[in-house]
């Protein structure tokens, strides 16, 4: 829910910190003294258009932050998840507009376009009364409402599996009934390609070894140089060998050490120095005998990587990659000579999933049709509490088996008549902000236990009612606060003593200047609010003893 909304350098606001609690929240105040604007700011930082104009005069920008308590919003924390933006069960939306007319948005802390902010500001604040933020407005809330008050869960869940599965086979029926129209050319294609790597018989690290083979073999002459050389210097030379010499040094220094012990480290590093020597001495002259000198096997592997090598270039992939290129020809040229057999049997799949999903689809169907007469005349008899008589309300539900979606084959669009005698027109068409309100109201009624937006805000949905219908107005709203929290803007004191808190807009005008604030009020100025709204400027004992009345009868409730 809402918890705080501070608004800094907006329009005619200095700076206004709120706070807000769950339940019914009423905003009162006198005409133009910025109920309005309060409204504008909550929706910039849910990512309305900015306006450079909401910018207040002499200041370079408007900063506008929101907090709210997403502990209960399943939609919302796992939109933040997926975007990588949860923190915790708490959210911070911020919106800031420079006098130029740029604006920049931040969710928990983190930049986002208005896009973003606008998509999650959707999932936390639904205002009812203007198009924007209104997603009964929106064909897909408007199914996941009836959905939602029908329980349609398990059947959503069959019919979006049977989708996926169906689409899947769809995509690979499509894609081998086309494979299959050009398979002749490609079989030969394939063929060809299979039998010149079935000829190459190229073995797993074959590549690698024949590399490392051919370098031994290319150098041998100066390798075998190397070697033979080494082995002379260390132990054939007979005038001079390393080991000879430190075999000399070994015994002198022997010598010593029976002299002074300290010597003795260092007779036996040399010791082990001569000991090491000898075992490479060993080590290459086994070596040596491995050096092969045979131009004729080294024009072979020459030959053998030089066919590797062409190959890997006509498949345009590494050396070591043409046995994996050649299985997967392989596999792909038996699936195509097969392909007859494969086509026949997808298609036998597709065709039984497609009757399982328009089975699951029609059942759907058939629930939504009930559901929606049931929804209808709850609908339609809540309108007339609300100042609609002979109004209606009208789910309309054309299904058509040639539609295919995870949501079934049902278009749905709410439609309503706010008087009587007068046809059903979509909701989005409704084109009084008083009546959608109220029509809102008495859909938010029915569906509160199903509602996934937690806070609604009403703006004058008590706009053209009076007397008793607005009290029942009120006591509606006070209702839905007990499931939902719900603020409204209201002109009505019915309306307003039945709220769980109170706010008040009050302008004010200093030294040529205008300010908006808001104030939270006690019971006492409850009363005194309630009873101005009753009276007009003159507030009297008895609209005093009557506004106390209203709010001590709905505390009651």
């Amino acid at each position: 829910m809402l918890t705080s909304l501070t608004i800094s350098n907006y329009a005619i606001i200095d700076k206004l910190e709120l706070d807000f609690s769950s339940g019914l929240t009423a905003l009162t105040g006198e005409t133009g003294a910025g109920k309005s604007i309060l409204l504008g700011a909550l929706g910039l930082v849910l990512g309305d258009r900015a306006d450079s104009d909401a910018v207040k005069q002499s200041c370079d920008h408007a900063d506008i932050t929101a907090g709210f308590d997403t502990k209960n919003i399943t939609d919302a924390n796992r939109w933040l998840t997926e975007q990588g933006l949860d923190q915790d069960d708490e959210c911070i939306l911020r919106r800031r507009v420079s006098r130029d007319g740029r604006s920049r948005a931040f969710i928990n802390g983190t930049p986002v376009n208005v896009q973003t902010l606008r998509q999650l500001g959707e999932l936390l604040i639904d205002i009812h009364g203007q198009h924007e933020h209104q997603s009964l407005m929106k064909g897909p809330a408007q199914r996941q409402l009836l959905d939602d008050y029908a329980n349609h869960a398990q059947l959503l869940d069959d019919v979006e599996q049977l989708h996926a599965e169906l689409t899947e086979t769809a995509e690979r029926l499509q894609q081998l009934e086309q494979d299959t129209a050009d398979r002749d050319n490609r079989i030969d294609l394939l063929s060809f390609q299979t039998q010149e790597l079935d000829a190459l018989a190229l073995a797993d690290n074959e590549y690698a070894e024949l590399d490392d083979k051919h370098a031994r073999m290319a150098h041998a002459e100066k390798i075998s140089s190397a070697v033979h050389q080494a082995i002379d210097d260390l132990y054939n030379n007979e005038e001079a060998n390393i080991l000879s010499m430190l075999s000399h040094q070994l015994s002198s220094l022997s010598e010593i050490a029976e002299i002074d012990n300290a010597v003795q480290p260092g007779v036996d590093m040399l010791q082990e120095a001569i000991v090491q020597l000898e075992e490479t001495v060993s080590h290459l002259r086994g070596y040596s005998d491995t050096v092969e000198l045979d131009p004729a096997e080294l024009a072979s592997i020459e030959q053998r990587i030089q066919s590797i090598l062409d190959l890997a270039r006509k498949h345009r992939v590494e050396p070591e990659e043409l046995p994996v290129i050649h299985q997967q020809l392989a596999d792909e040229l038996n699936q195509i000579t097969h392909a007859d057999e494969t086509l026949d049997e997808l298609r036998q799949q597709h065709e039984a999933l497609q009757q399982k999903y328009t089975t699951a689809a029609t059942k759907l169907s058939k629930s939504r049709k009930k559901a929606a007469k049931a929804l209808n005349k709850e609908i339609t008899a809540a309108m007339q509490t609300l100042g609609m008589k002979g109004g209606q309300f009208e789910i309309v539900i054309n299904s058509d088996d040639s539609i295919v979606s995870v949501n079934g084959i049902d278009k749905i669009e709410f439609t309503v008549s706010a008087n009587a005698g007068q046809n059903c027109k979509p909701l989005a068409r409704v084109a009084s902000g008083g009546e959608l309100a109220r029509i809102s109201l008495a859909i938010q009624m029915i569906t509160a236990s199903q509602c996934r937006i937690p806070t609604m805000i009403f703006d004058e949905v008590d706009s053209g009612v009076g007397g008793g219908i607005a009290e029942i107005v009120g006591q509606q709203l006070r209702l839905l606060g007990k499931t939902n929290q719900v603020i409204c803007i209201t002109h009505l004191p019915q309306v307003a003593s039945q709220a769980h808190q109170h706010l008040r807009v009050q302008k004010m005008s200093k030294q040529e200047q205008t300010r908006t604030n808001v104030y939270p009020l006690n019971q006492n100025e409850r009363i005194e609010e309630i009873a101005r709204m009753l009276s007009g400027v003159e507030i009297t004992k008895q609209s005093l003893a009557h506004a106390e009345d209203m709010i001590v009868r709905a505390q009651a409730r």
